[in-house]
């Protein structure tokens, strides 16, 4: 789709261009979000020049400005994915079983095959793919205990120039982890150093210090973990687990580290903080909100996944209400789709049930700004404010016949975008732009309901 520019080292991208400021949740909406019917976003050196009116943004570069032609599309920040799990893609739509069975029947047996370094290689590139293919540029991801399958990660995502978020996962519970994954806590501390020093900061590389969950760690490595996070803690290293996904799964947290709060167990092994992400957060306790809010820690919002495992309903109200920071995440492979406007068609509908209207506007704000700031990255990427990493979507409202008829009778900005989250899905990515580089453009899409 993009051309040679006559303006060495610009680009151009002209036509409808949406981008969010603040949380649009407010009484003044409008003053957090700028739509441009006729943008004009010019990227140069993988970043963001200027983004504002096409008319009076040509002025300024005339026509030595060679411009990608965007005007049927929409022009958006690139999707963020704040909880994903690569090695989990041979196990989407495994069926049946809730989230502690489906973990030692589906995903345990799936991971072991990590330890192949060309399988744990050849699964990366396709996960990344997949990614871009649905318009996610960011992703904080799990990967298994191997540490080659964290090699396998982030050497596809620099191959992509993507802003990836991973680490290997620390599990050393005999009663839980079955023996061919467990690893001694103190090879697992001394591996995930090493991965630190090799990837974090390497390029667009960032390294998460990841214990599955309470169930599958003992005291020891929690507190082995909250180490790493101590010692890395200038070097922005980042924390990623569990919350609170599964009923079960609570008690049994609470049983193994004789705690009242699951929480509470992380917290005292120092693993809450600003750069600390908790997946799910389903069934929390007034007082664990009010922690997540002290220590300014971040959740991710799973839906697909809460929904598929039937694990719950998170409470909307409540985060809105505490404001706590919060993300929008796939799951895969317990999620159901790549597609993050799949995901908000389902965050949507949760939304619903829990008696909390979620607007279109909030829907697009949590899969961009949202997102970025629940990743402490929203100083480099979540919107087109010159000086930001260019990563971006080219979105097609009309990708499918359907949509195309139904868009023609949408009268605002808001129904648009609500109609693309409910029947959106990878069809609707006609492009994606990594630090202002192509690196997905869809095949073209025929197709007629007559």
């Amino acid at each position: 789709m993009p051309s040679t520019t006559v303006l060495p080292g610009f680009t151009g991208y002209r036509g409808p261009v949406l981008h969010f400021i603040g949380d649009p949740v407010t009484k003044e909406p409008e003053k957090n979000y700028e739509y441009l019917e006729d943008g004009l976003l010019v990227v140069s050196g993988g970043k963001v020049l200027v983004c504002k009116d096409a008319v009076e943004a040509m002025k300024e570069f005339g026509d030595d400005l060679e411009v990608v032609d965007c005007s049927d599309k929409l022009i958006m920040p690139g999707f963020i994915d704040c909880h994903v799990h690569y090695p989990q893609i041979d196990i989407v739509g495994s069926y049946g079983e809730q989230l502690l069975e489906w973990l030692q029947n589906y995903v345990f047996p799936a991971e072991a095959q990590y330890k192949d370094v060309d399988y744990a290689n050849k699964v990366a590139k396709i996960f990344c793919n997949e990614l871009l293919k649905n318009g996610t540029t960011t992703a904080l991801t799990f990967c298994t205990v191997h540490k080659e399958s964290v090699d396998a990660l982030f050497t596809a995502a620099q191959e992509r120039n993507m802003l990836m978020i991973a680490g290997k996962v620390l599990m050393d519970n005999e009663k839980f982890v079955p023996d061919f994954l467990r690893e001694d806590c103190q090879q697992s501390y001394e591996e995930s150093k090493a991965l630190i020093a090799k990837w974090h900061t390497n390029g667009r590389c960032l390294y998460a210090v990841t214990p599955r969950f309470a169930v599958s760690s003992t005291p020891e490595e929690l507190e082995l973990a909250g180490k790493l996070c101590a010692e890395h803690a200038q070097e922005g290293v980042y924390m990623h687990t569990h919350l609170n996904e599964n009923n079960s799964e609570i008690a049994l947290a609470k049983e193994i580290h004789d705690c009242d709060s699951y929480l509470g167990i992380y917290h005292k092994h120092g693993l809450t903080g600003p750069k600390s992400v908790f997946a799910h957060c389903v069934h929390m306790e007034d007082a664990e909100w009010d922690r997540m809010k002290e220590t300014n820690s971040a959740m991710a919002f799973c839906p697909t996944s809460n929904l598929f495992l039937g694990s719950g309903l998170v409470d909307l109200q409540a985060v809105h209400d505490k404001g706590i920071r919060c993300g929008l995440g796939t799951d895969i492979g317990a999620g159901t789709s790549f597609c993050q406007l799949e995901t908000l068609n389902e965050a949507y509908k949760v939304g619903q049930m829990r008696k909390f209207k979620m607007s279109s506007l909030a829907q697009y704000h949590l899969a961009t700004l949202a997102s970025a700031g629940a990743l402490s990255l929203d100083h480099r990427i979540g919107n087109f404010l010159p000086g930001k990493e260019a990563d971006f979507v080219v979105l097609d409202l009309c990708a499918t016949p359907l949509m195309e008829r139904r868009i023609a009778q949408c009268k605002t900005l808001e129904e648009k975008l609500f109609v693309l989250s409910t029947l959106g899905d990878d069809r609707c990515v006609a492009a994606t732009y990594v630090m202002g580089v192509q690196q997905y453009q869809r095949a073209q899409v025929d197709g007629s309901l007559e």
